[in-house]
């Protein structure tokens, strides 16, 4: 398989999904699948939901052409297929349009919390059936972990929890898309150095399907994704990491798709540990999310994503340059110099943005010394001022 094939399928993914997300958005209006402004949201106005069926749509129609009916696996060593299995493209296929299914019937009709884990178990079991499967994971400077039994298991908890990562973070204009946009160029590009060159082609539509639905969710968004589409990109890019990367005994197999979807894991991760310290159902809703804080504190919506963009880049441009490198460059001086200074870019700017979401000290501290100058300080005053702080990155010293 060709290159030019994960370029041609991402193309007519992308024209695909922008010329029926307009469909789907009136679809939407008519079965009443309309997303309503709430106290915990960042939208004003009503806006139709499922989009995710113009992602879906594209998907099936880029890989009737050009993904394979299987997907030929091996243990890759040093960029060499061995004999890993094979995928059977069509699980894959009828896994994606189960999801999309049971998100789509949640975003009209409002599921309860156990038939949507239901349907994602069902998804996940379709494609593992289908031989997405992993057995063995390498671990940098440990080795090779082997669970031939417990395999499928925990393959079913890597997709179930990344569509409830992806679901997660899909919460203000184009971030979703916009990540598993940039996700799915990386995971693509390392399936092919690793020899995968059908998870390459499924990971570049992927990502052309997401961001031809793009051009219509950019701020203002004219449309969402709803449950039906960020579940279904969660579990695209949950297979593409499987078969792509987790399948491979290459030494970056588990650090590529930890580094690439870094912003959604770090996103769900944070909010969900809030959510048992104060003793709340993980699944419940709140306002704490990364693009709901950063609002806080004075970014607007094009700035929040704007910035988580950017992050997403660098950490993505992070694990394509491991792989590539240290395998094809890794007695190159020069390449080995670019790989290190990329590597303090990304830790720079992984600090400085956790530091702004994370402001909670920072503002106690802004505070203490405010209320010590004014007793009568309000708490508005406070918040702008570390607003204002933020935004301009002039800090002054806190004493």
């Amino acid at each position: 398989m060709r290159y030019s094939d994960a370029v041609l399928s991402f193309v007519v993914a992308a024209a695909v999904s922008v010329a029926l997300t307009p469909l789907a958005a009136r679809l939407a209006r008519l079965v009443g699948a309309v997303d309503q402004p709430r106290e915990r949201g960042l939208s004003k106005r009503e806006t139709p939901l499922l989009g995710g069926l113009a992602i879906l749509s594209a998907v099936l129609v880029a890989g009737a052409i050009w993904l394979p009916s299987t997907i030929k696996l091996g243990h890759v060593s040093h960029g060499q297929p061995g004999s890993g299995g094979t995928v059977h493209v069509w699980a894959v296929l009828v896994g994606a349009g189960l999801i999309t299914i049971v998100g789509a019937i949640d975003d009209a009709r409002d599921l309860r919390p156990a038939f949507k884990l239901i349907g994602q178990i069902g998804a996940a079991i379709v494609a593992v059936e289908g031989g997405a499967v992993v057995t063995e994971v390498t671990v940098p400077f440990i080795g090779p972990l082997q669970f031939p039994n417990e395999g499928g298991l925990l393959t079913v908890i890597w997709l179930v929890g990344l569509m409830n990562v992806v679901n997660f973070s899909d919460g203000i204009d184009g971030l979703a898309a916009g990540i598993c946009t940039i996700d799915g160029i990386a995971f693509s590009i390392i399936a092919f150095s690793l020899g995968v060159s059908g998870a390459a082609v499924l990971a570049a539509l992927t990502a052309g399907a997401a961001l031809g639905f793009l051009f219509h969710n950019s701020y203002p968004a004219s449309v969402f994704m709803g449950d039906a589409g960020a579940n279904l990109l969660g579990y695209l890019l949950g297979v593409v990491a499987v078969v792509g990367s987790l399948k491979t005994n290459a030494v970056v197999a588990l650090v590529v798709p930890l580094m690439i979807l870094v912003i959604p894991f770090l996103d769900t991760g944070f909010v969900v540990a809030k959510r048992l310290k104060y003793r709340r159902k993980p699944w419940s809703a709140d306002a704490n999310h990364f693009h709901h804080r950063m609002a806080r504190i004075g970014f607007s919506q094009r700035k929040t994503v704007a910035y988580l963009y950017g992050w997403s880049l660098l950490m993505a441009g992070m694990a394509v340059a491991l792989r590539l490198i240290t395998h094809y460059a890794r007695h190159d001086p020069g390449w080995i110099a670019f790989l290190i200074a990329l590597g303090v870019a990304c830790i720079g700017a992984s600090l400085y943005l956790i530091y702004v979401l994370e402001i909670l000290k920072f503002k106690g501290l802004r505070a203490s010394e405010m209320r010590r100058a004014d007793p009568d300080t309000s708490e508005h005053e406070i918040d702008a001022t570390v607003a204002r702080d933020i935004e301009t990155g002039e800090f002054e010293r806190v004493s």
